[in-house]
């Protein structure tokens, strides 16, 4: 059972699991015919990880499920279909948000990379993309902001269901024409979707120059740092296959987060940053992986992930004394 979803920046089309998520398939079947989708922004998009959209007010904190309209507010969300298990294993993989308590409304993402698997059983996998992959590749190089919102507006135009093996509920109606944008949607104060990112003299959004400018601001920092001899050179840069780990459980053990991180590769040390005087958990550690793909692997898939009943969060390592030859000179 099929959908197009046409958009700013190309046509996406997907199959839906229609036996193995009823519930789901027939809430975003009923939010298509019912135009909602329509001109919903992809209000977050995260290179080889997901672009978002399905929320009318583009923040994140909106949307709702079909069945709110039927039974009223107390149906704004609906328990998500977890069986049979579906993986987010598939580029395209078409996947309701989890919005707590595994409730989900009108928000969905794409995945733009493979294997996204740390988000099993955390959100609704009803759909896969089967063509247009294009238009994926160019949201997956949309260019975004620090808060993964893109510069550029990239919008769903509309939605054509071309296949629908659900009984419409009773009392459910249909809008006759596609809704016009109202104010809100127009005043978003981001580049529209007919206009250039980059100006006619080739300069970038106010936003994006602020961020070039904090970015000229930090290395001249950093050649600062260089000058007192904090850092051997200026462009200096922290080991890339070097993970940071923190919020743990202090009970957990450097042996405990070895044998949970080895299966992403080799690892060189592994290390839980303890107090000088009482030896307790600081609650953060370092991994050095034999290999970046490695350490952008575990970086990928474990943050957020449940550790000893905390869920800890990963970042790549942001210190250069984690470099192997400044620790042997300091």
């Amino acid at each position: 059972m099929a959908v197009l979803v046409e958009t700013t920046v190309g046509d996406l089309v997907f199959d839906l699991y229609t036996k193995e998520r009823p519930r789901a398939c027939s809430n975003f079947l009923k939010l298509c015919k019912s135009k909602y989708y329509n001109f919903n922004l992809f209000f977050s998009i995260e290179a080889n990880f997901v672009a978002q959209s399905g929320d009318p007010l583009g923040t994140g904190r909106g949307g709702e499920s079909i069945f709110r309209r039927i039974y009223g507010d107390q149906a704004r969300y609906f328990e998500m279909e977890t069986l049979p298990p579906i993986r987010h294993t598939k580029l395209g993989t078409l996947s309701f948000v989890n919005n707590g308590d595994n409730m989900i409304g009108s928000q969905f993402f794409v995945t733009l990379s493979e294997n996204i698997t740390f988000l099993d059983e955390k959100h609704c996998v009803f759909g896969e993309l089967t063509e247009g992959f294009e238009t994926l590749s160019i949201l997956n190089e949309t260019i975004c902001d620090k808060n993964n919102r893109p510069y550029q507006e990239v919008r769903i135009m509309h939605t054509i269901v071309l296949d629908d093996p659900f009984p419409d509920p009773k009392g459910l109606t249909y809008p006759s024409r596609s809704p016009s944008p109202d104010e809100s949607m127009i005043n978003t104060k981001r580049i529209g979707v007919d206009e250039s990112v980059i100006d006619e003299e080739g300069n970038l959004p106010a936003e994006a120059l602020e961020e070039e400018i904090a970015a000229r601001e930090a290395r001249a920092k950093a050649h600062v740092l260089e000058m007192v001899g904090d850092l051997h050179f200026a462009e200096e840069k922290p080991a890339d296959n070097v993970l940071f780990v923190c919020r743990l459980n202090a009970v957990t053990t450097e042996d405990d987060l070895a044998i949970i991180f080895g299966r992403f590769g080799e690892i060189l040390s592994c290390e839980i940053i303890k107090d000088r005087v009482t030896g307790a958990s600081l609650q953060y550690a370092f991994i050095e992986f034999a290999n970046r793909a490695s350490c952008e692997e575990a970086f990928f898939k474990m943050d957020n992930v449940l550790i000893d009943d905390r869920r800890i969060h990963v970042d790549f390592g942001q210190s250069v004394c984690r470099n192997k030859d400044w620790r042997k000179q300091r």
